[in-house]
């Protein structure tokens, strides 16, 4: 398959990909969170191309995109008063909502289950893709499963090009890692996947939030809800591991950083390809010689932005050993933690 690339202001870019659409085919494109694989969310088949591009299970539920609020009830039942003061809240923007879902939207689209994920995407490239399509629009991160979601078109090139339709390219999204989930279809609102909108900000409009148990225990065998939190997810191609304080992974204390030189030492004296993920405030503290930036300590939301493409430049590098500081600097932070410990399959050195 021959993969058409067009900038999201070249004149014919969304006639194209509206026609695509229509056909079943699959268009990536951009959001402010992260680029999607887009299909019609209603057509079972479009569905299975996306399982089928990504190598996606396809019991891992696929996020359906709206344009217009009303939609909602278009696609689900039940629809809260506290979901809708979410909605007015925080849509359009990295807010995904699951609610119990009408028989409209077909199982091949929520991986059998009988809730939908909708989301209300802010980026303007997004919402005019979807309006103009006249769809609803499934779509998980543009990447091969289990790889780090994109951030620019070029990773989705890397990823699918040969095999989906169409990549609308952007450029570089704003926020950097996926949208928060929040699971509304119970009793008790519950964090389903942490993202750009935080716990805090949720209580701060429905009040009490509940976190999903494997969110808070990772190695506890609670399968997740969520897509993306199910499977091993967001791995660069070399071996992650996480150093950090025992007494307070938020802090980057010396013995920390002596731990990373250590080990990085070993590994180069091994002749092993080595990369350090680390902050601006703490670059010239590290001896390797391959050392990436995500931002500034200060800047949950800059690292955020920068963690996906750092986990691909380490394959660029060619490493075969990452070690990486932690960033739990804020809630935002503990977000961002929550991919990098998915990315490392949980290896974490404490000291």
């Amino acid at each position: 398959m021959e993969t058409i690339i067009k900038n999201t202001n070249e004149d014919d870019a969304f006639t194209k990909a509206k026609e695509i659409l229509t056909a079943g085919g699959l268009v990536a494109f951009p959001t402010e969170t992260v680029y999607g694989l887009g299909g019609n969310a209603l057509d079972p088949s479009a569905s299975a191309k996306i399982y089928a591009a990504k190598g996606r299970p396809s019991d891992n539920p696929l996020i359906v995109h709206i344009s217009d609020k009303n939609d909602v009830y278009k696609l689900a039942e039940d629809v809260s008063e506290a979901a809708e003061k979410l909605m007015d809240a925080f849509w359009p923007g990295p807010m995904t909502i699951i609610f119990k879902k009408k028989d409209i939207v077909p199982k091949e689209t929520t991986g059998g289950l009988e809730t939908v994920a909708i989301r209300m995407p802010s980026h303007p490239d997004a919402a005019r893709l979807i309006s103009e399509s006249g769809l609803y629009i499934a779509a998980p991160s543009a990447n091969s499963s289990g790889r780090p979601s994109p951030s620019t078109a070029a990773h989705v090139i890397e990823d699918l090009s040969g095999k989906i339709d169409m990549i609308l390219d952007g450029g570089p999204v704003d926020i950097g890692i996926e949208s928060s989930i929040i699971d509304m279809s119970g009793d008790t609102p519950v964090i389903l996947r942490p993202g750009f909108i935080t716990k805090s900000k949720f209580e701060e409009i429905i009040g009490t939030v509940a976190i999903d148990k494997a969110i808070i225990s990772p190695d506890s065998g609670i399968k997740p809800k969520a897509p993306g939190m199910k499977y091993t997810h967001y791995a660069p191609k070399g071996t992650l591991t996480i150093v950090e304080s025992e007494n307070d992974p938020s802090s980057i204390s010396t013995n920390v950083i002596n731990e990373i030189n250590r080990l990085t030492k070993d590994a180069e004296t091994a002749n092993e390809n080595v990369v350090v993920l680390t902050t601006e405030e703490n670059k010239d503290k590290y001896i390797c010689k391959n050392i990436i930036l995500l931002g500034k300590t200060s800047s949950s939301s800059e690292v955020a932005k920068n963690l996906y493409s750092a986990l691909r430049k380490c394959d660029d590098l060619g490493a075969k050993i990452i070690y990486s500081e932690s960033f739990y600097h804020d809630e935002l932070g503990g977000a961002v933690m929550n991919r990098l410990l998915k990315a490392a399959g949980q290896r974490v050195i404490k000291v």
